[in-house]
């Protein structure tokens, strides 16, 4: 895609509400090409990937609301945010998921020669990963991998992680540290680090092979959620369920807008 390819689909684009956040219409081979676009000329650029969990915490997190309409690109990651922008008329709009778009980038850097970067998770994940990628993709060019503390960094830190992610020539980095912080670590290094991030929560796990993702039938119908709950009730049970209800609250009560909303 040219560069005035990229200007025309950028300031053309279509957004639709779902309730309050911002969700781009986009199909899969637009979404991959813009990110490869920006990715080429080393754009710093945020790429949300959105679910229900991440809308309804907009709902009640300011700052969260604004790192997903600051960011360049929202993508529906949950079947029932996809579900929500078909209703809206849009019917052709698929799920676009972090674990999905992960992949099918890679795919594509190894076949271009693009440069990664794998930040989040841990140490003995990002291994996992790494071995995982390379044998997928032979030609994959995994420019680096961090897995930074679990605390808040000091400023030296989090300067030499720029440093290191901007040295190693990475054009996209693939964010796994879980929402709300992966919107709010990129936002807060959007025009530092000189590539494209995007957030992909636990698809690093997934691809590492060290967290089982749900059935494929599960992913269509929506139900990936419940199968991580069974993967892990004491830590994700609150966080679905609250999320889930308060989402299916807000469709039934919410009066639903079918006009398209503005770009940024």
């Amino acid at each position: 895609m040219s560069a005035a390819l990229d200007v025309t689909l950028h300031t053309q684009r279509t957004k639709e509400l779902v309730f309050g956040t911002p969700v781009d219409v986009l199909s899969w081979s637009e979404t991959v090409s813009l990110i490869f676009d920006w990715a080429q000329r080393r754009d710093s650029r945020t790429v949300c990937v959105c679910d229900v969990h991440s809308v309804v915490h907009a709902l009640r997190d300011d700052a969260h609301a604004e790192a997903i309409r600051s960011a360049d690109l929202v993508t529906p990651d949950g079947a029932p945010v996809a579900w929500m922008i078909r209703r809206n008329g849009h019917i052709a709009q698929e799920r676009i998921s972090g674990p999905d778009l992960m992949w099918a980038c890679c795919r594509k850097a190894a076949s271009l020669g693009t440069g990664i970067f794998l930040y989040g998770t841990t140490p003995s994940t990002l291994q996992h990963l790494e071995r995982r990628l390379r044998e997928a993709f032979p030609t994959i060019n995994v420019a680096g991998a961090i897995s930074p503390p679990f605390r808040t960094l000091s400023p030296e830190e989090d300067a030499a992680i720029v440093d290191s992610i901007n040295k190693s020539g990475a054009q996209i980095v693939w964010v796994g540290l879980g929402c709300p912080k992966q919107e709010a670590w990129m936002r807060a290094h959007r025009g530092r680090v000189q590539a494209v991030m995007v957030g992909v929560g636990a698809a690093l796990d997934f691809h590492a092979g060290v967290v089982k993702r749900a059935p494929l039938w599960m992913q269509r119908n929506g139900l990936e959620w419940f199968y991580r709950i069974l993967q892990d009730p004491q830590r994700l049970a609150k966080r679905y369920l609250v999320s889930n209800t308060m989402f299916i609250m807000a469709c039934c009560g919410a009066r639903w807008s079918h006009g398209q909303v503005d770009d940024r």
